[in-house]
């Protein structure tokens, strides 16, 4: 592995972390903590290792936990997106094995990293103890919401490149609300970069094929019968609640809660619990608590 001093000038410096060579390229992965089962973040669109670093320090207090960005996106080294979800969960099993984080493993999805947490989890099921659904998406997405809101749909809900560039000011603006309690030198890092226009173009690209990834899972596999807990998010971002009928939020409110009771109760060992009091985009800095129990929860019934 790499420091974080080794990087070309060219590219951005993470504040924090370092890198593992993965197929000759270099993938930002940030660990902390010790024990096992270890516990991986598998980002959200547009989101990057460090988003978590919160919830990571609170869960490093009993086991291994382990932030990492997918090749293409974050510090990472650019790859053409969108990427197929076996592609995805290949290197996230490779940075593993490189870094000598024995498996079994607590995946950690956020949104779009649910359907690369179940991909690796068809993929490599004995290396998967336990997961953490932080308001993430399934493959059956379509099933339970309003036409509205299908993936395609969704594919297209997200502002351009046109609308961001409006929204700069006020996006940083939330950035840096969000990340008020990270080291000045992290916060300040993070904000600059998440303006660049290359984070952005890679945020609007990892959403164009929500449809073939789910189509992707749908040809195996539902998650292994592990324990499994799914924080299902019902508060409503201003931002969304500006762009979205209000009958659709609340039919996808109501869609995404049904959809996470089915999941859980497909598993021995499942739990859902609602959270109301934020958004799902700030789920993970407005309750790290939550997060943090819900994954304290999953390792320790991993651990009978």
């Amino acid at each position: 592995m790499t420091n974080k001093n080794s990087t070309s000038p060219a590219r951005l410096v993470p504040p924090i972390g370092g890198f593992q060579e993965i197929e000759g390229r270099r993938i930002f992965v940030h660990r902390s903590g010790s024990g096992g089962p270890a516990v991986v973040f598998l980002p959200g669109a547009s989101a990057v290792g460090l988003d978590y670093f919160g919830v990571q320090q609170g869960v490093s207090q009993f086991t291994t936990a382990v932030v990492y960005d997918r090749g293409g996106t974050g510090y990472s080294d650019p790859l053409p997106l969108p990427r197929t979800a076996a592609a995805v969960a290949t290197e996230l099993h490779e940075l593993l094995r490189a870094q000598d984080i024995a498996a079994p493993y607590v995946l950690v999805p956020h949104s779009l990293g649910g359907l690369y947490a179940h991909r690796f989890a068809q993929l490599y099921p004995k290396d998967v103890a336990g997961l953490v659904w932080l308001d993430a998406i399934h493959r059956d997405w379509d099933d339970f919401m309003p036409p509205a809101a299908c993936l395609a749909a969704v594919e297209q809900m997200g502002p351009d490149r046109e609308q961001l560039e409006q929204m700069r000011p006020a996006l940083r603006e939330m950035r840096s609300e969000l990340l008020a309690d990270y080291p000045e030198h992290m916060r300040q890092a993070l904000v600059d970069a998440k303006a660049s226009d290359e984070w952005t173009q890679v945020g609007i690209a990892e959403r164009t094929n929500l449809t073939g990834l789910a189509t992707e899972l749908r040809a195996g596999p539902n998650v292994p019968d592990v324990p499994l807990v799914a924080l299902t998010v019902v508060g409503t971002d201003p931002g969304q609640q500006a762009l979205t009928p209000e009958r659709t939020l609340r039919e996808m409110h109501e869609g995404r809660t049904r959809m996470d009771a089915a999941l859980v109760s497909a598993v021995s060992h499942g739990e859902q619990r609602i959270i109301s009091d934020t958004s799902h985009h700030r789920l993970c800095f407005d309750r790290p608590d939550a997060v943090v129990r819900a994954i304290r929860d999953v390792v320790d019934r991993a651990r009978l």
